[in-house]
């Protein structure tokens, strides 16, 4: 009686493991309609006017949270999208044009999110181009997700907030600090807004949300509506030109010889992602995330925190560009943590397109 028992439950067991391991093959199971995969490469097969509609197997994760598309080919219409949806997502609609979805529009250079007519977002992309998308790490913590796009490894940031008085100051600062493999960035002004109220420089991590760089203690910052060097205080000093759409603004170190860090090993990206810190600031197109070894950063924060702790306080020559030259020099005094790459707006409509690797490539 008891072998007889024993039969029927391994029965059971295999049943269960069988219908579990059907459930996980639907659940990652990659959907395509009017869409041709081969390998990584999804080629549209429809007649004029069908939507073709790809839904990857799985579903972005805090180990995977990005990915991007390479543009081969943007055929007649050059109507592609990239997004994020639900996993059961109706394959005869755009990514972004139905609820709970959000999709960049490469022919219009639109956002969509969930609803068939978008908004202005950033520019139009052809072959060549490549559009990523993402869910911020700290989303997965919280309900609500913020979901960021790149187009060619760069972003666009677009001030959202009040622009009444100074406390609605916008701030946007990169993950980590510049270093002597990544001593340099940029910020290229594509909408001057009203007042061109945007600052563009370096400040410590702790730095306050509402206030521009420069403005406070371990800041200092190049301002494109006065051309003024703000250094620790409300009050700048002539420094520079006044910048205006279209012109590209630069922020740098000069560190000493001394100043080689142990810490720089075979990453060629040490403050590779950025991070919004206020609200009034949005991610329209957001930076490129290159995948590294969850070890390797820890390795590097760990170098890079007895790195901080032995050059705090240790002055550097910070430079500004405009336009790719140089357009003067401040000595500051690295704070604790580092120098981080800062920009921030203050007036209706500021746009910005920034990238913290403009040497590497």
């Amino acid at each position: 009686m008891d072998d007889l028992n024993l039969h029927y439950r391994f029965l059971n067991w295999r049943r269960r493991i069988r219908e579990i391991r059907e459930v996980r093959a639907v659940r990652y199971q990659e959907r395509a309609k009017h869409i041709l995969v081969d390998g990584d490469t999804l080629s549209y097969h429809g007649n004029s006017g069908e939507v073709g509609c790809y839904v990857a197997p799985r579903p972005l994760t805090r180990d995977n949270n990005y990915f991007e598309v390479s543009i081969v080919d943007s055929g007649v219409r050059g109507t592609i999208a990239v997004g994020l949806v639900p996993q059961y997502y109706s394959l005869d609609h755009q990514p972004g044009w139905l609820p709970d979805s959000v999709a960049y529009h490469a022919d219009d250079g639109k956002l969509y999110s969930g609803r068939a007519k978008g908004r202005q977002f950033g520019t139009k992309c052809s072959s060549g181009d490549r559009i990523g998308c993402g869910i911020e790490l700290v989303s997965f913590e919280v309900q609500t997700a913020q979901i960021f796009f790149t187009k060619n490894g760069k972003r666009l940031l677009e001030y959202v907030g009040k622009g009444k008085s100074i406390v609605d100051v916008g701030l946007a600062q990169a993950r980590r600090p510049l270093s002597t493999r990544s001593h340099y960035f940029e910020v290229e002004i594509v909408d001057p807004g009203e007042k061109c109220y945007i600052a563009l420089g370096l400040a410590r991590k702790d730095y306050p949300k509402n206030r521009h760089p420069g403005w406070s203690r371990g800041s200092v910052a190049y301002h494109a509506d006065d051309g003024k060097l703000f250094h620790g205080s409300g009050v700048g000093d002539p420094f520079g030109p006044r910048c205006y759409k279209g012109d590209i603004m630069g922020c740098g170190i000069m560190f000493p010889r001394d100043y080689a860090l142990d810490s720089e090993g075979d990453s060629d990206d040490p403050c590779d992602t950025a991070e919004v810190k206020a609200k009034p600031v949005r991610n329209v197109l957001y930076l490129r995330q290159e995948e590294e070894e969850e070890e390797e950063e820890e390795e590097e924060e760990e170098d890079g925190e007895e790195m901080e702790q032995e050059h705090e306080g240790k002055k550097v020559v910070v430079f500004f560009t405009r336009n790719g030259k140089i357009i003067g020099k401040k000595e500051a005094v690295v704070p604790a943590g580092g120098y981080f790459p800062t920009v921030g707006m203050l007036s209706s409509g500021e746009k910005v397109k920034v990238d913290l690797h403009p040497l590497s490539g």
